[in-house]
């Protein structure tokens, strides 16, 4: 947990964001240490995000014309 958010990797942050889930939930965190712990989930969870959505922003598919040619892109539409 001393590790700066912006030098996690998503899966390493995830992890950590999944661990301060639990001790919250576990109830057995002071009032002091869970609100540390929230905050730090939230930069957390802020973070996922960030690479989440950027990550979405750099998967395009190709839009083809009549010929077959590549004419343009268009987000990706996961699902």
């Amino acid at each position: 947990m001393d590790t700066p958010i912006e030098d996690l990797s998503f899966e390493d942050a995830l992890k950590e964001l999944e661990r301060i889930v639990g001790r919250l939930e576990s109830g057995e965190a002071s009032l002091d240490e869970s609100i540390r712990l929230y905050e730090r989930g939230d930069r957390l969870r802020a973070r996922c995000a960030e690479r989440l959505d950027a990550a979405q922003a750099r998967i395009e598919a190709i839009r083809l014309d009549a010929e077959g040619k590549p004419t343009a892109t268009r987000p990706f539409a996961a699902g």
